[in-house]
C-alpha cells in the first residue's frame, strides 16, 4: 500500500506536456507527491520530468496503466518514458579489485538501508576482500582474469550475473571491460574514477595530478561505455591541495571522494533521479 511509483520522460519540448502527463495521472487515480523537470530550450529544445506517485489508489493494474499512458500521452508527445516502482528493488552487483574504500561504502550504506537495492553479489578478480564482503551476508565470486585475458573472466561473470542484474557497479575494479562485455548494460554501469574528469584520464590519475602540481583534486562518478572515462557523468567532488602533499597525501584525501561520490551517484540512479542525455546527464535531486 507504501508503494510509489518514478515516471522519467525525454520528448521534444512543447506547450501541454505537464498538463498531458498529471491531468492523465489524476484521472487514474494517482497522487503526485513529487514533480521536477527541465527544458535545455522552450523553443526546440528537450524536455526532462522525473515524477514521483503514490499507487494505492490506481483504478487500473499497473500494467494497464503503462498500456494507457504509452497509447494516450506517450504516443502523442513521442516520449522516451519509463515507470519504475519502489516496491520492486533493483538487483545489484559490485565488481572490486583490492581497494575496498568504496566496496565497503556501499555495502555500510546497503547494510543501513540507505539504498534501495538487493546486492546479489559481489565480484572479485582477487580473493582478498572474500571475508570483508561476507560479513555482510552478501555473495563472494572470485574471477581471476589469467594469462588468456579478459574474455574468460567476462564469460564467467556473465555467466554469474545472468539476466536479471539491473545495475553494476565498479568500486575501483582495476580492469577494462569489452564493450560486448558492456552492450546488455547501456546506462547501467557506474564506474567511480579517481580523478576530476576530463583531467587525468586512464591509470594512476593521483600520480598524473602530483606531476603536474595541481591544487585541486577530485573524483567522478560515471556512465561506462566503451570509451575510456568517457562516459555520461553523474557526480563530482573536489578537495584542495597544496604542494605539501605528496601522492600518498593525495590518494588518501582522494579515497573519502571517491567514496562519497559513488555512493551518491548510486542511490540517485537506484532513485530514477538521472536521465542520460547524449553524453550528459540530468540529475533531479
Amino acid at each position: 500500500m507504501d508503494a510509489t511509483a518514478r515516471l522519467r520522460i525525454t520528448c521534444p519540448d512543447r506547450p501541454g506536456i505537464v498538463s498531458a502527463v498529471t491531468t492523465f495521472l489524476y484521472t487514474h487515480g494517482a497522487n503526485i507527491i513529487d514533480l521536477d523537470q527541465h527544458s535545455t530550450d522552450p523553443e526546440g529544445g528537450a524536455f526532462f520530468m522525473r515524477l514521483e506517485f503514490s499507487t494505492p489508489y490506481l483504478d487500473m493494474s499497473r500494467t494497464a496503466l503503462e498500456t494507457a499512458f504509452g497509447d494516450v500521452v506517450g504516443a502523442r508527445f513521442s516520449m522516451h518514458w519509463r515507470l519504475s516502482y519502489s516496491d520492486v528493488p533493483k538487483r545489484v552487483a559490485l565488481f572490486v579489485s583490492r581497494h575496498d574504500h568504496c566496496l565497503m561504502e556501499i555495502l555500510w550504506r546497503f547494510a543501513r538501508n540507505e539504498l534501495p537495492c538487493e546486492i546479489s553479489m559481489v565480484v572479485s578478480n582477487h580473493d582478498d576482500l572474500r571475508g570483508s564482503v561476507e560479513n555482510f551476508g552478501v555473495p563472494f565470486h572470485h574471477v581471476p582474469v589469467g594469462d588468456d585475458g579478459m574474455a574468460p573472466a567476462e564469460a564467467r561473470m556473465a555467466e554469474l550475473l545472468g539476466d536479471n542484474t539491473d545495475l553494476i557497479i565498479l568500486a575501483r575494479y582495476m580492469r577494462v571491460l569489452s564493450s560486448e562485455f558492456l552492450a546488455p548494460y547501456e546506462n547501467r554501469v557506474i564506474n567511480i574514477h579517481h580523478s576530476f574528469l576530463p583531467a587525468f584520464v586512464g591509470a594512476d590519475p593521483y600520480r598524473q595530478a602530483h606531476e603536474r602540481g595541481v591544487k585541486l583534486i577530485g573524483a567522478t562518478a560515471h556512465y561506462v561505455t566503451p570509451e575510456l572515462d568517457g562516459g555520461p557523468i553523474i557526480e563530482q567532488d573536489t578537495a584542495r591541495v597544496t604542494h605539501r602533499f605528496s601522492v600518498a597525501d593525495l590518494k588518501n584525501t582522494g579515497s573519502d571522494l571517491e567514496r562519497n561520490v559513488l555512493a551518491r551517484a548510486v542511490k540517485w540512479h537506484l532513485q530514477d533521479r538521472v536521465i542520460v542525455y547524449g553524453n550528459k546527464t540530468v540529475v533531479f535531486r
